[in-house]
């Protein structure tokens, strides 16, 4: 159940009589987590909406040092809703976080960029809402064990519809287990999952999201989709990390665990997130205009061409993880190629046209980002990069309009391709970042912090490590 609520005195008159016992406040860090804290239901009041709650910033990734670590959330009203999962019933709420003694908003707050992302687009005069609809793509393995130390590592991924296990004793195994890149969208029994899915699909429901469709994504191994309706930036930064909530409970409740890392198998499609993104003002679309290439406006083209030659850059917010760079590798899809094109899935800026003619419907879809990023930070740079390309005029140049994957050596070596690393990403943060701070949406202590802290918690600790391969490569040398 979800709340539109205004004011405190309006939420306190919605909720009196449905027995509430706990109130759960959230907020998200810098690498997109998730956190909570829960309180009893007496302190649900108009002082709860002012004053909020305190809490350790110096605990949390990305946040505050230890000798200022005190820190505040305060709850936005108008995210409340009934949590689904809890025994006992608990209204949450995403918050802001901000300073303890002055009340001032946290630069680091990721979904105080992602608000101050929507007022800039206003205050420049270039739109008046920014619409964006992920397609986050997910596994749903039976069994996931790993672990590290120093004189080993594995990992290892089960499902009852992996390809390897078709002639595993099952007692008994009934096949229906879909080969390597043939999981896209076959009827039961094939697909496993349907009726786990349109659960999550209902839960989603139940709680204020809304859903286009679900089905089974292309891998093997239980690769999953389940698409949202568009809605304003912030809105739905807020509605897919409640999406992840619902999608990994709800399989916990089925004995399953279900993850969004980019690329946990090896051979066979990686999960993405396709963003589709488009600038509105007066109720009507800036992206379109009928003549032009795609029917897009010229307003449409230049925020390609922002895109476009900001990509390296804002895979770094993106692709944020050193496993996204084995999903963006070519032959599986992944777009690894920054050029613009109609319907083309191996452009990293597909222009939709399959779906329906009408000039609402266009828009624009960055095919590179994956469900690992964290949605404010993810989806506010991308409008950022775009607004740059209508404030500046960027040309996107020709588009490429043939399956780059098969193209010749020398169209190849004009097309520019993403980074292969998330430490060539973070290279290319570091020197085009001046678009992500126009008015003040993100700031350079944000900037520095997250490439420092991915630099020192990610790229360092998996570069230290004897990867498993190597001693198939190099232990006979």
């Amino acid at each position: 159940m979800k709340f539109n609520c205004s004011t405190p005195k309006e939420l306190m008159s919605k909720t009196k009589d449905l027995d509430i016992k706990m109130v759960d406040l959230r907020f998200t860090d810098m690498p997109g987590t998730t956190h909570h804290i829960t309180i009893p239901i007496k302190f649900l009041n108009e002082d709860l909406f002012t004053n909020g709650v305190g809490f350790d910033g110096s605990s949390v990734r990305g946040f505050q040092s230890i000798e200022k670590s005190d820190m505040t959330m305060v709850p936005d009203i108008t995210t409340a809703y009934i949590d689904p999962f809890y025994s006992e019933k608990t209204i949450a709420f995403y918050c802001y976080i901000v300073d303890p003694i002055t009340y001032e908003s946290y630069s680091k707050d990721p979904r105080f960029i992602a608000k101050k992302a929507e007022e800039y687009l206003i205050s420049s005069g270039m739109g008046e809402t920014a619409y964006f609809g992920p397609e986050a793509e997910f596994f749903i393995f039976n069994d996931v064990k790993y672990d590290s130390g120093s004189n080993f590592t594995f990992h290892e991924v089960d499902s009852g519809e992996g390809a390897w296990n078709t002639g595993r004793e099952e007692s008994p195994n009934l096949g229906h287990k879909p080969r390597h890149k043939e999981g896209y969208f076959p009827l039961p029994p094939v697909d496993s999952m349907n009726d786990v899915r349109t659960e999550m699909v209902i839960t989603m429901q139940d709680i204020g999201i809304n859903v286009e469709a679900h089905h089974h994504e292309v891998a093997t191994g239980g690769q999953q989709e389940i698409d949202l309706e568009f809605s304003p930036l912030l809105s739905m930064a807020d509605d897919l990390l409640k999406y992840k909530y619902v999608v990994k409970n709800v399989a916990k409740q089925h004995g399953l665990t279900a993850t969004f890392m980019p690329k946990p198998l090896f051979g066979d499609n990686g999960s993405g997130m396709h963003v589709h993104s488009s600038i509105w003002r007066n109720g009507e679309t800036l992206m379109y205009k009928k003549g032009n290439y795609a029917d897009l406006s010229d307003f449409a083209l230049h925020y390609i061409g922002g895109i476009l030659k900001h990509a390296p850059a804002l895979l770094a917010l993106c692709a944020p993880t050193t496993n996204s760079y084995k999903r963006l590798v070519p032959g599986f899809e992944a777009p690894v190629n920054i050029a613009y094109s109609e319907a083309n899935r191996t452009a990293s800026v597909r222009i939709p046209n399959n779906y329906t003619s009408s000039p609402k419907a266009k828009r624009i879809e960055f095919r590179c980002p994956d469900p690992s990023s964290n949605p404010y930070l993810a989806f506010s740079s991308i409008l950022m990069a775009g607004l740059d390309g209508v404030k500046n005029k960027i040309d996107p140049g020709q588009p490429t309009d043939i399956n780059i994957y098969e193209a010749p050596a020398d169209i190849l070596a004009k097309i520019p391709s993403t980074p292969g690393s998330l430490a060539e990403a973070l290279e290319a943060l570091e020197k085009d970042n001046t678009f992500l701070l126009e008015g003040d949406v993100f700031t350079k202590d944000n900037i520095e912090t997250y490439i420092s802290y991915k630099r020192e918690n990610e790229i360092g600790p998996i570069n230290l490590r004897p990867h498993p391969y190597e001693f198939h490569l190099y232990y006979d040398a």
